[in-house]
């Protein structure tokens, strides 16, 4: 359905909710909040992104996939930021692909209208830049963290990033999907849950996550949890805000 900014004056999406009015009432007109199903997938590796999507209450995984059909996240996309990168850094596909691994909604646009809006320049080719960066921070951070820290580490480090995205201390992800996720097998995910779990930490059961001690979490988490927090808080001036 098309978007009746009477109902969003103030925009669910980080990104949207930081352009000035101006710049966001040009963007309503073309704006549809749109359901993000589990499982949804938004763009296919090696074909053109025809929708941008500013996700509300859902996350979205980047992933890559292999040859023989493995795959490891690449990115996570929230309330934070959008889907659709390659479109406003002069092309229109990738070697990702992009599907929702927590439902909920996105304020959807049309890959044209953004980069139009993007080569306007301006506020909003300043705050996507800004959104890039963190992204991009995000992803080289997360190639060290890989290579270097155990599984118990990069699994708090990712649960505590996609409580931070949800603003929610409880959502719903199996371990097979986690597995796939960091790019492990499925018997590492359930001794390194299984640890944090008996630490108090996370409970788990039927394919819901409590993080029930974020404190003992975080550090537990390597550092690179907190690099990358504070690198999109710097950029993009938010902090995450979570119901307890």
């Amino acid at each position: 359905m098309s978007l009746d900014k009477s109902l969003f004056p103030q925009p669910p999406n980080k990104v949207l909710a930081d352009l000035p009015a101006s710049d966001y009432e040009r963007l309503v007109p073309h704006l549809k909040l749109v359901p993000l199903p589990l499982r949804k997938v938004l763009y296919q590796a090696g074909e053109p992104i025809a929708q941008i999507y500013f996700p509300d209450k859902a996350v979205v995984s980047i992933v890559t996939t292999m040859e023989d059909g493995s795959t490891a996240e690449v990115g996570i996309v929230s309330n934070e930021g959008m889907v659709g990168i390659p479109v406003i850094l002069g092309d229109n596909t990738t070697t990702t692909t992009a599907f929702v691994q927590v439902s909920g909604a996105a304020m959807q646009i049309d890959a044209d209208v953004i980069k139009a809006e993007f080569n306007r320049g301006g506020a909003i080719q300043t705050l996507l830049l800004c959104y890039v960066q963190a992204v991009y921070s995000e992803l080289a951070q997360g190639v060290a963290c890989n290579r270097l820290h155990i599984l118990e580490e990069r699994l708090a480090r990712w649960l505590l990033t996609v409580s931070d995205r949800l603003e929610s201390e409880d959502f719903p992800l199996t371990q097979e999907f986690i597995a796939q996720m960091l790019g492990v097998r499925r018997s590492g995910v359930t001794v390194a849950a299984s640890t944090l779990s008996r630490a108090g930490m996370i409970s788990y059961r039927r394919g819901h996550i409590n993080i029930l001690n974020r404190d003992d979490l975080e550090a537990t988490s390597c550092e690179c949890y907190r690099v990358i927090q504070n690198e999109f808080a710097r950029l993009l001036g938010n902090e995450p805000k979570r119901d307890r």
